[in-house]
């Protein structure tokens, strides 16, 4: 018998004439008792099943408390609560009383939330008159978090079917229900022993995910995405997300994409789900801008917020692989595939990029020569700051040549009012290390320029070059500070520098000839005699300088 003892009982009080308690609880129990034991106008007028339907309608569906309370007793009496339409009759009470302009709201809506201060009896007046409490659009949110899903479901369904419900607030009650209902959501490790019950909720909730666009903030559905894949659920619904998530990439930060790796491998974060999700972006953005657009205004306001969303996901991947670069198992192959992505992508500077290439070198200690190079390609060294040139010149983990490189574009920076220095004055071999450079009339003598660099590394001679650089550039400082200076002067002062930074290169490279005539004559020389030198030549680990 529906409803068991209790309302076996309601049942036969009425029939005795006895009186019968009826409220939220125990309802719906009573109701579907009284259709089992058939209680109907044609037997007796006045029967039970009239008198609970009345009660129903006049009082229950009303309520707006009593409304969620009954359609949470109806879980147990499935199917007599479905057939007898009580579980729809309340689900569009719920959906109504939701779905009604908040300026309109007059019951109490503090079912599972603070109470407001008038009905705490703290009323609050100004000069005397009461002020009138505003209803916020989302105060149905946390009640509906009491519901299972599937009458969760129901009831976000016939709110859509309404359509008078906004996108935003159904995405926030979609939020809502995830951190109440899913333990440990926020911090992306499911909890709990049924996982089925869990891997249910993400798939229900990515169903009724709203179509507009940031209906849902991209940091949700980034927990989402991990609570997917760490349940395991349907691929379909995974791909979905990662769509969504990707038309609002701009918007993430680089915490929200620290997706753990699976149980047993050895990578702390999974990049290849990053790697797709920028992937995607990229297609996306490609797509938009090669459309054709009817509207001129239009076209450009479009391109314009894709070069801005271009500019934020660039910074985002290069603060994200800034965080994976600790890892010291990830590979270079990805990190370089994921840097390359958005390496067309506008950047005010990259010092953003250069840091993430330092931190994975002191991750990895053991890059070759060649894998050095491959990871240095990624930043522009002329679009790094006076403070990233700082760095990066003092920095014995890049090769030689990257330092070069940014010796030259920093001090080429610093005399570039005079227009008088040009790569084409210096050394042939010089201008190879420089993006750009010149392998004309001596190809022969710039052949192996990188491996050249690469194994005539000196640190006295970087010292004394710094060293040179530091005090030209006080030069060039000191002379540009002095307002009572002539104009003639100026030109003199700027072809002065500018000789000094020849001069300097000149000395390097001279150096570096030098040090090629040496190493070549004693080319039987014994591992431990070069791991010797190579100590003897490193400064020790409380000088370096480190941008993490």
């Amino acid at each position: 018998m529906p409803g068991g003892p209790a309302a076996f009982e309601i049942c036969a009080k009425f029939c005795y004439g006895m009186i019968v308690t009826l409220n939220a609880y125990n309802v719906v129990a009573a109701r579907c008792a009284a259709e089992y034991l058939e209680m109907y106008e044609t037997v007796e007028k006045g029967n039970l099943i009239y008198k609970i339907d009345v009660f129903l309608t006049s009082s229950i569906f009303r309520s707006w408390k009593d409304s969620i309370v009954v359609l949470q007793t109806t879980k147990s009496l499935i199917p007599w609560s479905e057939e007898l339409k009580v579980v729809s009759h309340c689900v569009d009470s719920i959906a109504t009383k939701a779905s009604i302009d908040p300026s309109k709201v007059e019951w109490s809506y503090t079912y599972s939330r603070k109470k407001l201060p008038s009905e705490n009896g703290n009323e609050s007046h100004w000069n005397g008159v009461k002020k009138q409490q505003m209803v916020p659009k989302d105060w149905w949110v946390e009640d509906l978090c009491e519901l299972q899903i599937d009458l969760y479901k129901q009831v976000i369904t016939t709110m859509k079917t309404k359509e008078r419900m906004s996108a935003d607030v159904i995405g926030e009650s979609l939020k809502a229900y995830a951190l109440r209902r899913l333990p440990g959501f926020i911090t992306g490790t499911i909890q709990g022993d049924d996982f089925a019950k869990c891997r249910c909720m993400v798939d229900t909730i990515s169903w009724l995910l709203p179509a507009e666009r940031n209906s849902v903030s991209c940091s949700f559905l980034l927990k989402l995405l991990q609570a997917s894949i760490a349940l395991e659920c349907g691929e379909m619904g995974r791909k979905e997300i990662m769509q969504r998530i990707a038309e609002q990439l701009d918007e993430a930060t680089d915490c929200d994409l620290l997706f753990h790796s699976p149980t047993g491998e050895t990578a702390l974060y999974n990049i290849d789900i990053v790697h797709d999700l920028v992937k995607q972006f990229v297609m996306k953005h490609s797509a938009r801008i090669d459309g054709s657009c009817g509207n001129e205004f239009q076209e450009i306001c479009t391109k314009f917020t894709s070069a801005d969303s271009k500019i934020k996901v660039a910074r985002l991947v290069d603060d994200y692989l800034a965080q994976a670069a600790r890892d010291s198992s990830l590979p270079l192959s990805k990190f370089v595939d994921l840097a390359e992505l958005v390496s067309g992508f506008p950047r005010p500077t990259h010092d953003s990029i250069y840091r993430a290439i330092d931190l994975f070198l002191k991750e990895h200690p053991s890059l070759s020569k060649s894998e050095k190079k491959r990871i240095c390609r990624l930043m522009d060294c002329k679009k790094l700051s006076a403070e990233a040139c700082t760095h990066a010149v003092q920095n014995e983990r890049l090769p030689l040549r990257v330092i070069v490189q940014v010796l030259f574009f920093e001090q080429t920076r610093a005399t570039a009012s005079s227009g008088s220095c040009s790569t084409t004055d210096l050394h042939g071999s010089i201008r190879a290390l420089l993006p750009g450079g010149s392998h004309g009339s001596s190809r022969s003598a710039t052949t192996n320029t990188d491996e050249d660099w690469d194994t005539a590394q000196s640190s006295e001679e970087l010292k004394a070059l710094k060293g040179k650089l530091s005090s030209l550039r006080l030069e060039n400082k000191g002379g540009g500070g002095n307002e009572n200076s002539s104009n003639d002067a100026k030109p003199n002062a700027e072809k002065v520098a500018t000789s000094k930074v020849k001069k300097i290169f000149s000395k390097l490279w001279s150096n570096k000839d030098r040090q090629d005539e040496i190493s070549s004559s004693d080319t039987s020389e014994s591992p431990a005699s070069t791991n010797a030198e190579e100590s003897r030549s490193t400064p020790s680990r409380s000088r370096r300088h480190s941008s993490s």
